[in-house]
């Protein structure tokens, strides 16, 4: 996750770090320790490369009760070399550096090409890893260390601003703070001027706890309120509610429905279900999909909610996405090993929660959608949006450009550390998937993704989510009837001088929830 800064320069290489996706920026574990290890001959010869199956599972530090072996820090590096050579994406472009000389997590870091996009953006902003036992927790369950309070962080260095962008139902966070609150201590430690790194330490250790049961003191300022309050607040292992606020509004010209859809993950599958049908009970004549928070996910998940949008007459025979992996395997799935065909979209539940597998998901039939996005809307949540743009279903997007990851991985296990290298790219049933900076409302000033019709308009901290007259909601509903913008006041998020407009805000996440996930049995 983003943390905060006590520099310029650090704001600088932590922004960076976050649309990398990295290690360092995340937390995540990677073998080998810091610096690199001891020589040794390690038999490399450049452009020549053996089976990454033969290295897999050789550990410096096996892991009890699991398959791990006794192995070395250069098996393990071995192990990235080859699978990189034969799944990355990009794999040409990956320089061939003897693997004796890295530790591993460095070895991975220097694993990918250094290409950048039209927009001066780096091609592979999405590289990363993440400890083993961390990403089954999260991946399988939505749990994760923390108060349910979703900050963004609208300056990273001083004079810092952070704000809580949402909470999650039930948690710490929801029983003391709500949207727009403004954090101006933590532990006692000024955030918004703190200028050493131990103080800045102190803060990040506060706002984001790694574990259960860590107790933190929290100065806040609520909305339109001049005066502060503080409170104390316990870590928990949260279960993250992923879609939230589920409402109608009458209009002259029908029923609109919304709803917040903040992640891609297994727990919301029945609560996307459980929503359509009540929207679906409603009669709305039209949908706000709120997902400015949603970085990602399950493919699968965004794969339901886009069938459940359009309905079965406009998705039937089409094509959801169609994976394209390296020249290697034009006509094989190289993971899978499954002929590469159209992924359809899904009419039926894929059992991660509620209904079992198999079970007919209810449809919208919607010609067209709004969705509210950000730069922090991305990877499979932009799959919904392409896939949708492909079947012909008209998507008006309001407020900023999003993050543009039209590539995904499936995530792959050795020796405790799951790794993550972009191994595929997905295009719709147009054959269109080239938005690596992202898609633009019409209107956007100097926008440089793919151009969607609707306005840019900034995120308003000053209003619920959910309320009508919030910033991007109000926005919606006046195109609706009147589909005029205002002056652009949105932001596009990845540019040549800034990889993240701060005014936009940072919606820190943990890699899980900022990319396109697919299982081993697709």
């Amino acid at each position: 996750m983003l943390r905060l800064a006590s520099s310029l320069s650090t704001s600088r290489r932590l922004t960076l770090a976050l649309a990398l996706a990295s290690l360092a920026a995340c937390g995540g574990g990677g073998g080998g320790g810091g610096g690199p290890p001891p020589v040794v001959s390690s038999g490399w010869v450049a452009g020549v490369f053996q089976p990454s199956a033969g290295f897999a599972a050789k550990c410096a530090a096996p892991r009890p009760g699991t398959n791990d072996l006794q192995g070395t820090t250069l098996n393990e590096n071995n192990w990235l070399r080859s699978w990189t050579n034969e799944l990355y994406l990009w794999y040409r472009e990956v320089p061939d550096q003897d693997p004796s000389l890295f530790s591993t997590s460095a070895y991975f870091k220097a694993l990918k090409t250094s290409a950048i996009t039209a927009s001066g953006a780096a091609k592979d902003k999405f590289h990363f890893t993440y400890s083993t036992a961390d990403w089954i927790a999260l991946s399988q369950s939505g749990v994760q260390a923390g108060y349910g309070a979703q900050w963004a962080l609208l300056a990273a260095t001083p004079p810092r601003e952070l704000v809580v962008a949402y909470t999650d139902p039930g948690t710490p966070g929801a029983a003391n703070l709500a949207r727009g609150a403004e954090v101006l201590m933590v532990d006692n430690v000024d955030l918004v001027n703190a200028p050493d790194q131990a103080s800045v330490d102190i803060l990040n250790a506060g706002l984001f706890p790694t574990a259960a049961g860590q107790t933190h003191s929290f100065q806040v300022r609520d909305l339109g309120q001049t005066t502060t309050r503080t409170i104390s607040m316990t870590s928990a292992n949260v279960t993250s509610t992923p879609v939230q606020n589920v409402t109608t509004f009458a209009t002259g010209s029908g029923t609109v429905g919304y709803m917040l859809f903040n992640d891609h993950i297994a727990t919301a599958e029945g609560q996307l279900i459980d929503a359509v049908n009540t929207l679906k009970t409603a009669g709305i004549n039209d949908l706000v999909l709120d997902i400015r928070y949603n970085g990602g996910g399950y493919l699968d998940i965004a794969n339901e909610v886009a069938y459940m949008i359009a309905g079965a007459t406009a998705t039937s025979g089409r094509t959801f996405e169609l994976l394209q992996f390296n020249d290697k395997y034009p006509a094989t799935n190289p993971v899978t090993g499954a002929p590469i065909t159209p992924t359809m979209f899904h009419t039926t539940s894929q059992g991660f929660s509620g209904p079992a597998a198999g079970q007919a998901l209810p449809t919208l039939n919607l010609p067209r959608v709004f969705v509210l996005t950000s730069g922090n809307t991305c990877s499979a949540s932009e799959s919904i949006m392409n896939s949708l743009i492909g079947i012909g279903v008209e998507v008006i997007q309001i407020g900023s450009t999003t993050c543009g990851k039209p590539y995904g991985f499936y995530p792959a296990d050795n020796c405790g550390t799951t790794y993550f290298s972009i191994q595929f790219r997905g295009i719709n049933d147009m054959g269109n998937g080239e938005y690596t900076d992202g898609f633009s409302p019409a209107n956007t000033t100097s926008a440089i993704g793919v151009t969607v019709p609707g306005c840019s308009v900034a995120d308003d901290f000053t209003h619920a989510l959910g309320d009508p007259n919030e910033g991007r909601l109000a926005a919606a509903l006046s195109y609706r009837s009147n589909p005029v913008c205002g002056p652009a006041t949105g932001f596009a998020p990845f540019t040549k001088t800034s990889m993240l407009s701060m005014a936009e805000g940072v919606v820190p996440k943990s890699p899980m929830l900022e990319n396109r996930i697919m299982r081993q049995s697709q």
